[in-house]
């Protein structure tokens, strides 16, 4: 298992100087986060974000995510140019040896939270979620000051999108969804790239947009589609966590002995509502996850892939990008890391 901790290149805050001191950390999860939708990852820019990690004595281990645009989603007739586009950023990850891509299919919206900074008892702050909260919002004034792709939009431009999936179901999203896959995982294979989706964050529909990989099911039909250790799962407890009706440990070894799972995103989250919660500290008693079981059964299961710290909480009065400061994210890593020791030494 490769412990993973996620860099927003230059920009963020936290430099990786910093990274590079939690002792457990060896490889980073980025992107080019300047590059528009639908175009090609160039080489020579990926890498350059490649070799600047390796100067630090830690790897490029995932790209999260090269985004797919939404005519793919929409399955318009100019999709097979964003494709051929996608594809080729694959191999140019596949050329530098980059082994995992991290993507998701929700469409407008990338992962959705009603409050950014939620107080704890402890005084610390987390994300949370409350779909009544998301119902009374008229999303054709715009949606300020919350994550996900409406930040990427004007109104207009986002009203003309939700004009264009209003007419779009969750079987049309899974036929977009399929020949997506069928074009771009052979060239993922050929490439030595493992793709993960990403499950639906929050896993039900949102602003009345279809979402489609939400539960163990959804997971399997995913698998299916391409029987290839390239098109796999980017598993998520955090996302997957707040639909009580899945079995997230059953689920998990599942798809991790059939191969199908390069990259897990660790977190905790507490249940308040049919469709609220909000995220904790990454320990078991924290919230309703099992993080001890997670990965006690990621070892069980034999995983071999990456693994990171999933949102954290602000603690100690740190200031930065919501979910994502270093105190309790490097926390996180410690502790999945010693589980980690901990249930290997034990089966020995």
């Amino acid at each position: 298992m490769i412990m993973t901790f996620r860099w927003y290149g230059e920009g963020d805050p936290i430099p990786l100087r910093h990274i590079r001191q939690i002792p457990v950390v060896k490889g980073i999860v980025s992107a080019l986060y300047d590059v528009p939708v639908g175009e090609i990852w160039p080489l020579e820019r990926m890498a350059t974000l490649q070799r600047r990690i390796l100067d630090e004595g830690l790897a490029l281990s995932v790209i999260e995510s090269i985004p797919v645009h939404e005519d793919i989603k929409l399955g318009r007739p100019t999709r097979d140019r964003y494709i051929d586009a996608y594809r080729q950023s694959v191999r140019n990850m596949g050329a530098l040896g980059i082994p995992i891509l991290c993507y998701n299919f929700m469409p407008v919206f990338d992962w959705m939270r009603t409050d950014l900074s939620m107080e704890l008892p402890d005084g610390s702050t987390a994300l949370s979620y409350d779909h009544e909260a998301i119902e009374a919002i008229d999303i054709k004034d715009g949606i300020p000051d919350l994550p996900g792709w409406a930040t990427a939009y004007s109104a207009e431009e986002l009203r003309s999108l939700l004009d264009a999936y209003a007419g779009v179901g969750t079987e049309d999203l899974w036929r977009n969804l399929n020949y997506f896959l069928r074009a771009v995982v052979p060239v993922a294979e050929e490439s030595g790239v493992r793709m993960g989706i990403h499950p639906d964050d929050p896993p039900w529909p949102v602003f009345g947009l279809p979402r489609i990989i939400t539960d163990d099911a959804a997971l399997a039909r995913l698998t299916e589609i391409v029987d290839s250790p390239s098109n796999g799962i980017s598993f998520c407890t955090g996302s997957l966590g707040p639909n009580a009706g899945i079995d997230l440990i059953k689920s998990l070894g599942r798809f991790v002995r059939k191969g199908r799972v390069p990259f897990v995103h660790a977190r905790n989250i507490r249940r308040t509502g049919e469709r609220a919660f909000h995220e904790t500290a990454h320990c078991s008693e924290s919230g309703d996850v099992d993080i001890y079981r997670i990965i006690r059964e990621l070892a069980d299961a034999g995983f071999d892939g990456a693994i990171r710290p999933d949102h954290g909480r602000m603690i100690w009065d740190e200031r930065g990008r919501p979910g994502y400061g270093l105190y309790d994210r490097a926390l996180g890593a410690m502790y999945l890391a010693g589980l980690w020791e901990a249930v290997g030494r034990s089966s020995k």
